[in-house]
């Protein structure tokens, strides 16, 4: 079942999209907004997932999809936490300004409670008010959960995951430093990130969900060239389920709350930092890893953050090719 909103007031229009993404049905009659049917989920999933069943047999009346009419599938939430599962990435990042990488990193995942009273669309610009913010996107994978108690184990954990969806996480790597320098996390360089048009139950990904794990490429295209084809369920550390006990270890997580995985992030071959599809590696999911790959390898970063104009657009694609969550394109405004 997929699910999406279409822009109405703040919180969407909830409907159900077909698999092919092409057809819409009107949710309304059994959920006016994703959070509602959230909020709710054990009894009216089941309806969901029969009006979804009467959507892809044309047995009910329906509407084209267009992307460009979707929010965020959910178009704000209680709370968006979001981890580092990648410890490639992190292990690089530090690696790049010759910090030791402390070994609780590999089993203590890191995370931090971003904005989440306002997401972008799929299809939103992002908003850019000063180049030299140093504007970067970050292609992650999220989930959305039903209700967590706190001290949930990571088996029950991974059995409230309701939803799997798409990030653009957009950093502002400029400002971070000076924010962490602080020793109080980020604020001003985590702007509002961007979702997938829709979110998916994990029963209808099948085998593609696999220990709290989506194992599919994320595919990243940088102004119309191939920048990441990197696998989502390779190198993760900490699988959803971790990451979901992980962040309710001390509270319990409200339905509706957004776990992401942090930037996904593959090791070459070889087991040294990534290589750029040019040079026949996967690429990456983030500028600032390639800068910190060219900063390792030759010395400093090359590859310039994002300015006007610039358009990332990220996406995961079926056996046949086709968008399973649909497609995150912005340009930056």
């Amino acid at each position: 079942m997929k699910l999406a909103s279409l822009k109405s007031g703040r919180d969407g229009a909830l409907v159900v999209v077909s698999n092919d993404l092409a057809w819409y049905a009107d949710a309304s009659h059994i959920a006016p907004t994703l959070q509602a049917a959230l909020d709710d989920w054990d009894r009216l999933a089941p309806d969901l997932a029969n009006l979804s069943t009467d959507l892809e047999h044309e047995m009910i009346p329906m509407r084209r999809f267009h992307e460009h009419a979707a929010a965020a599938p959910l178009p704000r939430a209680y709370q968006w936490a979001d981890g580092s599962a990648y410890v490639n990435h992190v292990a690089l990042v530090r690696q790049a300004r010759a910090a030791e990488m402390p070994d609780s990193f590999w089993h203590d995942p890191l995370m931090y409670q971003g904005g989440s009273d306002g997401f972008l669309g799929p299809r939103d610009a992002i908003p850019l008010a000063d180049e030299s913010w140093g504007c970067d996107f970050e292609g992650e994978v999220v989930v959305v959960t039903g209700d967590v108690p706190q001290g949930a184990s990571r088996e029950d954990a991974l059995a409230a995951v309701r939803l799997v969806g798409l990030t653009n996480d957009v950093s502002l790597r400029n400002l971070i430093p000076g924010e962490l320098a602080k020793g109080f996390g980020f604020f001003q360089s985590k702007p509002a990130s961007a979702f997938s048009p829709v979110f998916v139950t994990p029963d209808s990904l099948g085998d593609w969900w696999q220990d709290g794990k989506l194992h599919r490429t994320l595919m990243i295209d940088l102004n119309g060239q191939p920048f990441g084809r990197v696998a989502a369920g390779e190198d993760m550390t900490f699988d959803f389920g971790t990451l979901i006990a992980h962040a309710a270890k001390t509270r319990a997580l409200g339905a509706g709350t957004i776990v992401g995985s942090g930037t996904v992030s593959n090791r070459d071959s070889d087991g040294g930092p990534g290589k750029p599809i040019a040079a026949g590696g996967v690429g990456y999911a983030c500028l600032a890893e390639v800068r910190t790959v060219e900063t390792i390898l030759e010395g400093g970063a090359k590859t310039p953050f994002l300015k006007a104009g610039d358009t990332v657009r990220i996406w995961a694609e079926d056996d046949k090719r086709h968008p399973i969550f649909g497609v995150i394109e912005q340009t930056v405004g």
